[in-house]
């Protein structure tokens, strides 16, 4: 008995990315166009971040920094178009004392209330936030101090206050906490020349920045981590019109969506219920394998929480017997083919690998697709001889053959 493989969501065509490419292009245009005066370029404090990842625009900000205080506005595309402001002021030491947070739905009157708002304020060695939603408030704290910014993912204008304090310094290296809702985040700067810094994430990977004279961000490249933006800097750009376009978009049922979805291949092969749940990146025009995958190294085989496979059954991957349970997928892919790592650990995040819990090893088999597969998938499919796994993106197929015993 064998069931088509239910995987969720499909991959896009070759078609849909040529359409998203000049949709993407058509955006950038409009960014190009909506730079304002002259003026603006030449004012330091007064600019605009563009953050995409692959030929997707992610998110629009411009921010005006009037010491002692940061006010920005910016639309944020995933997982749908918000509108979002913030006001941060500080005390003339340049330590917190207040920050507040806005989320707008775009297309809603002008006079409608925020979907979010959050404030935050300095009380003793500890940060009060308040958060209200749907009309409820809820108060915590955070172990911290003044010197704490905000951390908005994907968002990164803090980015330019947290920058230019340590290009100040008088230290090569120095650690910046943010805050994150109830949580505190550790961020290493590090000056390596005149024109250029590091900022490391906790968890995420190293940063490459590129800074001016006064370490104002110019531009930001996250390839080396698991979020893979590019960020730059522009002269202005007309936020609310940026908003309008994009959540026409999202009107249209082109949003941009979540950075990484979930998938799940389901198949049942000679008898055996195989499931599969994995993160589902897309392409978005960039190269995949040998590039944002890179030969020889592990990779977590998806995004987020690790690749997690299960069967109801015995299974045999190449030499390498698979009792019945839930498993953890990693791979190591290689221009020849590679290897996939079967774990036994499960639950975790994708980053996170013990060699010590692998059950073992098996051969990849690599071919190439006759179309491009936009969005990273797993696909479980009944052969002659029992079943093949196999993991497909962009025109890259690895394929690991298998029976039921």
């Amino acid at each position: 008995m064998h069931r088509s493989p239910a995987t969720r969501p499909r991959p896009n065509t070759s078609t849909s990315h040529r359409l998203s490419l000049a949709l993407g292009l058509a955006l950038l245009f409009a960014l190009n166009l909506a730079c304002e005066t002259p003026e603006a370029a030449t004012d330091p404090n007064r600019a605009a971040f563009v953050t995409r990842l692959g030929d997707d625009t992610l998110a629009v900000e411009e921010f005006v920094r009037t010491p002692p205080r940061m006010e920005a506005t910016v639309v944020l595309r995933t997982p749908t178009t918000t509108l979002r402001r913030y006001v941060l002021d500080l005390n003339p030491d340049g330590t917190l004392r207040r920050f507040e947070a806005a989320v707008h739905d775009p297309s809603a009157p002008a006079d409608a209330p925020p979907l979010r708002q959050d404030v935050a304020t300095v009380e003793g060695d500890s940060l009060r936030l308040e958060t209200t939603e749907d009309g409820q408030t809820q108060t915590y704290r955070v172990a911290g101090d003044g010197r704490m910014l905000p951390f908005l993912d994907m968002i990164h204008w803090p980015f330019e206050l947290m920058l230019t304090r340590a290009y100040d310094g008088a230290q090569d290296s120095v650690t910046q906490d943010l805050f994150a809702g109830r949580n505190a985040l550790a961020f290493v700067v590090r000056r390596l020349d005149a024109d250029s810094m590091t900022v490391t994430h906790p968890f995420r990977g190293t940063m490459g920045v590129r800074v001016d004279e006064a370490g104002r961000l110019l531009r930001l490249d996250a390839g080396a981590t698991t979020r893979k933006l590019v960020v730059e800097r522009v002269p202005s750009v007309d936020v609310a019109a940026m908003a309008q376009t994009f959540a026409a978009r999202d009107a249209q049922g082109r949003a941009f969506g979540p950075l990484s979805a979930r998938g799940e291949a389901q198949a049942v092969v000679a008898g055996a219920t195989i499931r599969v749940d994995y993160g589902v990146p897309s392409k978005r025009g960039r190269d995949i394998f040998g590039a944002l995958v890179p030969w020889g190294e592990r990779w977590r085989t998806g995004a987020n929480r690790a690749t997690h496979f299960s069967s109801d059954r015995d299974l045999v991957m190449g030499a390498l017997e698979v009792p019945a349970g839930e498993y953890t997928l990693y791979t190591i892919p290689e221009p020849s083919g590679g290897t996939l790592i079967i774990n036994r650990q499960t639950g975790q995040g994708g980053t996170t690998y013990n060699a010590d819990r692998d059950l073992g090893r098996v051969a990849m088999t690599i071919s190439k697709l006759p179309e491009t597969v936009e969005t990273f998938t797993i696909r479980v499919d009944e052969a002659p001889q029992g079943g093949i796994l196999k993991l497909q993106w962009d025109r890259t197929e690895f394929t690991v053959p298998f029976t039921v015993k």
